[in-house]
Parts: C-alpha cells; sequence; structure tokens
C-alpha cells in the first residue's frame, strides 16, 4: 500500500504504540513491520485472534511470555561450533520454564479462546531437556555433580587448597621475626608473606609484589611455591572438564533446534496477538464489518490518538456515493475527520481493531492516497502549491477501481478561480477513474457541483453560533458554511457593513439583524463633550460595566499567578478593588481571572467583614448596630493601591 499515505496517516505512529505492549523485541519488530493488506480471510483471522486475545486478558493478564533474544542468540552460537555460555543455559532453562507455564496457561483456555489456545499443542515436550539443564547447572553455574570428573577434579582443589593455607599458617609462625606483620597476604591468586626488605635473604620463595613504599615485599614461600603449581594443574582441568560439560549441553539443545524453535515461534505469535489485545482494550476498539461493495460506515469512530475523549465520528457513504465533499469553517474538524477515516480504514486492512461502534464497515481498498497538510520540499525548492500538485498528479496517475483518495482542501494555496477549476477537473477525473473519494472543501462551486450529481454528497462539520466554537461533528446531506458573517454579526461587527460583504461575494443583498444580546452588551451612549479649542467632539463610553465577579470570589491576578479575594467593584472603568495578603489593590477585571466563585467557598450567609474589615472595626460596628456610644465613631479602612 501507498508508503506516503500510511506515514501521512499515521499508520506507522499507530503500529509503533501497539509494538510498545510487545514483550520481546521479534514482537516488536513484527508489529512495527505490520501493513495493510487485501486477504479478507487474513483480516477476519486476526480479528477472531484479537477477540480471543482480549477474553483471555479479561480473565488473566498475566501471560508467561519470555524474551527470544538470548535463545536465538544461542542456537545461532551453538550452530557455528561454538559452546553455548552458562549464563546463556540458564536462560534456555527459563525459557523452557515458560514454555511449559504458557501451554498451561493456555490449555484451560479453550472455552473462551478456541481458536489460539490450539497454538500450543505445537509445543513439544522438552521436559527432559529442561531436567537435564538443570541438574548440571546451580545457581548460574556448572555443579559440581556435572561429572563424575569435575565432583572428584573440585574436590581435589579444595582438599589442595586446604593444604596449601595450613602449610602458610605454619610458615607464618616460624618466620615472625622477619615479617612486617603477622599474616597471610594473598596477591594475584598466590599465598605470600609480608617479609622485610632488609630480610628479603632470609626467606627462600619468588616475590610477588611489594608495598608502595617498597619497604614490605610479599613472597611466596618455595613450600608453598610447588603446592601452588598443583594447585593450578587442577584449575586447568577444572576448566577444561566445564568445557566438555557445556560443549555436552551444547549439543543436547541443538539436538532440540527444531522443537526449540517452534516454541520460539509460538512464544513470538503469542506475544504479538496479546500485544493487539491489549492496545484494543486500551482504546476501547471493537472489529469492523469487512466489505467489497465500496462502502464506507464509520460509527462512533475515533482518531486513536485522540483518545476517548475525542468527538465520535459517523460517516456514511453508500456504494452509490462516490464523492464526499465536507464543508465548514477552519479548526471545525474536517481535515481529522479524512484522517481518522484513512487510519482506521487501514488499521482495519492490518488486522486490527478500530475505536469504532462495532456495527461500523470498512471497504477493504486495493490502495489508499491522501493529499493532507503542506508538504512543502524544500530541498526540491518547490511550493505548497507545487508539491501538493505533485501529489495529485501522482494519486490522478494511480488512483482506479477499489482505491481510496483523501484530499485536503483541494485546489488551496493559489487563486481562488483556478484554483476552483483545478479542483472540479480533478474530481471529475477521479470520479471518472472510479475511484472513492472524500475531500474537503472551502469552494462555494464545489457545493454546487455535489448537488447537482447524484454520485456526490455534501457533508459539512457543525458549528455552534451560540459559543462560536465547532463542534466536531459531520453532518452527511448539507453543505457547510463558512460562518464567516454570522460569526462577524456575533462579536458586533455592524450589519450594515456585513450586508455589503454579502453583496460583493454572492452579487445579491441580503438583510443582516444584530443579534439582541450582542446590541444590549454594547449599547453606547453618546456625550458630547467641549474641548478648550470650543469645538465638538463624540465620545463613546459604555452604559454599564459588566459584572464580572462578585464579592468574596478567588481571582488570579493574571501577570503574577497569585490569588486574591474580591472586595469591591466594578466600577465605571471595570475595575475591581481585591485584598491579596492583607492589603487592598485596585485591577482591572482584565487583569483578573476566576479561580473559585464565592458560593463554593462560603454558606449564603456569611459575614465577609470577617475577611475585609479589622477586628477592632467589626467590634465597634457591633456595638452601634446594638445602641448610640456617644464618642464612638467607625473610619473607614479601605486604603487602595
Amino acid at each position: 500500500m501507498n508508503k506516503q499515505a500510511i506515514h501521512k496517516l499515521g499508520f506507522d505512529q499507530i503500529v509503533k504504540e501497539i509494538s510498545f505492549y510487545a514483550l520481546t523485541n521479534k514482537g516488536k519488530q513484527t508489529i512495527q513491520a505490520l501493513e495493510p493488506i487485501t486477504e479478507r480471510r487474513q483480516i477476519e483471522r486476526s480479528f477472531q485472534e484479537i477477540k480471543e486475545a482480549v477474553e483471555v486478558l479479561k480473565l488473566n493478564a498475566s501471560v508467561p511470555i519470555y524474551s527470544l533474544d538470548s535463545v536465538t542468540r544461542s542456537l545461532e552460537e551453538g550452530e557455528k561450533g561454538r559452546y553455548i555460555r552458562v549464563g546463556a543455559l540458564s536462560r534456555m532453562i527459563e525459557f523452557l520454564d515458560h514454555c511449559r507455564k504458557l501451554k498451561r496457561f493456555m490449555d484451560d483456555k479453550g472455552y473462551a479462546a478456541p481458536t489460539i489456545s490450539v497454538y500450543v499443542d505445537s509445543l513439544e515436550d522438552l521436559s527432559d531437556l529442561e531436567e537435564e539443564l538443570r541438574r548440571c547447572l546451580k545457581n548460574g553455574q556448572i555443579d559440581d555433580f556435572a561429572s563424575k570428573a569435575l565432583l572428584k577434579l573440585r574436590r581435589d582443589l579444595q582438599q589442595e587448597q586446604t593444604k596449601l593455607r595450613n602449610r602458610a599458617q605454619e610458615l607464618l609462625k616460624k618466620r615472625t621475626s622477619v615479617l612486617q606483620e603477622q599474616m597471610i597476604v594473598e596477591k594475584n591468586g598466590r599465598l605470600t608473606l609480608p617479609v622485610k626488605r632488609e630480610n628479603r635473604q632470609k626467606v627462600k620463595g619468588a616475590v610477588i609484589d611489594q608495598s608502595s613504599s617498597g619497604t614490605t615485599l610479599f613472597v611466596e614461600p618455595e613450600e608453598l611455591g610447588e603446592r601452588q603449581a598443583a594447585i593450578e594443574q587442577l584449575k586447568l582441568s577444572e576448566q577444561h572438564e566445564v568445557e566438555q560439560i557445556m560443549y555436552y549441553l551444547t549439543g543436547l539443545v541443538l539436538e532440540h533446534k527444531p522443537a526449540i524453535q517452534i516454541a520460539i515461534d509460538v512464544m513470538h505469535q503469542y506475544d504479538v496477538i496479546f500485544a493487539k489485545g491489549k492496545y484494543a482494550m486500551e482504546i476501547n476498539a471493537h472489529p469492523p464489518q469487512l466489505n467489497e461493495e465500496n462502502v464506507i460506515s464509520l460509527i462512533d469512530a475515533r482518531h486513536p490518538q485522540l483518545g476517548r475523549e475525542a468527538v465520535p465520528l459517523t460517516i456514511t457513504m453508500t456504494e452509490e456515493d462516490q464523492a464526499l465533499m465536507i464543508t465548514g469553517p477552519n479548526t471545525g474538524g474536517k481535515t481529522v475527520t479524512l484522517k481518522t477515516t484513512g487510519l482506521l480504514t487501514m488499521m482495519a486492512q492490518a488486522g486490527l481493531w478500530i475505536p469504532a461502534s462495532p456495527e461500523s464497515n470498512v471497504m477493504i481498498y486495493d490502495d489508499i492516497f491522501c493529499d493532507i497538510g503542506d508538504g512543502q520540499s524544500i530541498e526540491a525548492n518547490l511550493s505548497t502549491f507545487s508539491s501538493r500538485l505533485v501529489n495529485i498528479i501522482d494519486i490522478l496517475r494511480k488512483a482506479g477501481p477499489n482505491t481510496l483518495a483523501l484530499i485536503d482542501e483541494i485546489g488551496s494555496g493559489t487563486e481562488p478561480n483556478e484554483g476552483m477549476g483545478l479542483a472540479q477537473a480533478v474530481l471529475e477525473q477521479l470520479v471518472e477513474k472510479k475511484a472513492k473519494l472524500m475531500v474537503t472543501t472551502h469552494f462555494t462551486e464545489m457545493k454546487e457541483l455535489a448537488n447537482q450529481r447524484d454520485d456526490f454528497i455534501n457533508g459539512s462539520m457543525s458549528f455552534d453560533l451560540n459559543t462560536l466554537q465547532p463542534t466536531y461533528r459531520l453532518v452527511i446531506g448539507e453543505a457547510g458554511e463558512s460562518q464567516a458573517f454570522q460569526i462577524a454579526l456575533k462579536l458586533g461587527l455592524h450589519p450594515s457593513i456585513i450586508e455589503r460583504a454579502h453583496e460583493v461575494s454572492y452579487h445579491e443583498k441580503q438583510k443582516y439583524e444584530a443579534d439582541e444580546a450582542v446590541v444590549n452588551s454594547l449599547e453606547m451612549k453618546q456625550q458630547v463633550i467641549v474641548n478648550h479649542s470650543g469645538k465638538k467632539k463624540v465620545k463613546a463610553k459604555r452604559e454599564k460595566t459588566a459584572a464580572y465577579f462578585n464579592m468574596g470570589d478567588n481571582v488570579k491576578v493574571k501577570a503574577t499567578g497569585e490569588t486574591a479575594i474580591v472586595y469591591k467593584g466594578p466600577d465605571e472603568n471595570g475595575d475591581y478593588i481585591v485584598q491579596q495578603k492583607g492589603e487592598k489593590l485596585r485591577i482591572n477585571h482584565k487583569r483578573l481571572q476566576l479561580y473559585i466563585r464565592a458560593e463554593e467557598l462560603y454558606p449564603a450567609d456569611y459575614d465577609f467583614d470577617i475577611i475585609f474589615k479589622s477586628k477592632e472595626h467589626r467590634k465597634i460596628t457591633k456595638q452601634l448596630d446594638r445602641k448610640h456610644v456617644e464618642g464612638l465613631t467607625i473610619e473607614e479602612e479601605d486604603h487602595f493601591n
């Protein structure tokens, strides 16, 4: 399938995400190499495998999968005539142990996974190999009892080492007067005595090392040297016997190589299947139905990388609907609609579940093409329009029956009339080649084209004019509007300006009336002010500043991010008095942001004087509320900065 579309639609990113759920490097590589296919039976088999994997994971999420890399390398080393090292043999034991556990794990899952549970039936019984490996290896090394010869050599070695140390103790006692310290010192694996330099001639033997100052020589006495040589010979014999045992175990492993290779393949297969199942559960995916009748029906579909909070997309194109023209405002979700459709189709054809209703139906296409986004090539010195046109030409050359073409903002990037003409010509050619099309556009003429042809349908991304926000919902059968005039009206642009803009755009008159809420919020009164020159000028002034905050509201000062509590306001300039760290400040509403409403913090009858007035002020207030006290007055405490 088209590599450019695979990358542009993000399919390569999806398989990378799925690979994170695999436990083996081989499994990760297999998943990342996944591509859409056209064999329906193979796709449906993958759907079934994922279904059964999900059922198994619901029962037990801990599937005994083991790393395969070390096992594969061990077989390769053995094939080259080298013995398999002890660490690798230990990992081979762990692999065989996991094979037994995997077989036991899947053997009782037949009721939930009738298809994939039988895969373990191909695993041969390798318990004899595992037992022999365990007999010969203990604690990460070849065990003494791996062979009779090794057992004898290690016992002889232990006896000789004991005799050596006993003889060293005897010499230590005899040579006390010539030694720097009364101790035996091991140097380079040999037992030595720390002899004073001036007494060197009194101790026969080889100097193995000396102290940093040179005053002490570490001498191996002749009596110890003879025994040490015998020990070294025993060690060489022991090492030779260990290597012989590892060659024996390597040969034993290679005898079972075909069965081990099958076990590797089965483990790898389960790793891939369960990774797909885990990802399907993570994105709340389901298997879609498949068709070869050129039908697209995605119900409650979501782009997998947008998460479960994404607005679901529902899109249906029958066999007769050859092209869907999607219109609507920018940032309304048109491009995401194209990408979601293309990506989910690719995922389904790769045998993956998709985040959509199980009633969704996906066509199996021979190829998918897309022209989405900038795609500007700096190296080739192509403009955005030129690079996209090169891509369109490639789509025209390759598209045909059983292909899906997704084109975003067709004809954009050049003079509008020429762009619209090119867009229509390209679409007509693609339709003639029987390709399935999904196109987004701003051209009004494209909407009319869809109205005129039976094989075209319109679609639009809905827009909420009350909130001035897109809903990201696709409406099939309706052409979308740019909403520019309605948005401008909502934001307060004078209707007469919008009416003129409509006349210029559509060569017809259209009456626009301002929104009543906008009129109320922007109602102005004219004040005539006479300046010093005696001339009159008109000054617009808001009738009333809206109350953004109430007393007790907890707000943030945008400039500093610090919180404050609203005390009074707003005045005619939109300024509020807020209290911050015991100090009252005058701050304009534009510099404040609501943090927590007062009603969420305080009861309905809360006395805010507790916050804004001093204890002495409240005390005097209570006294005056009860009765008049001669000479007692309240001073205003409001001092603002």
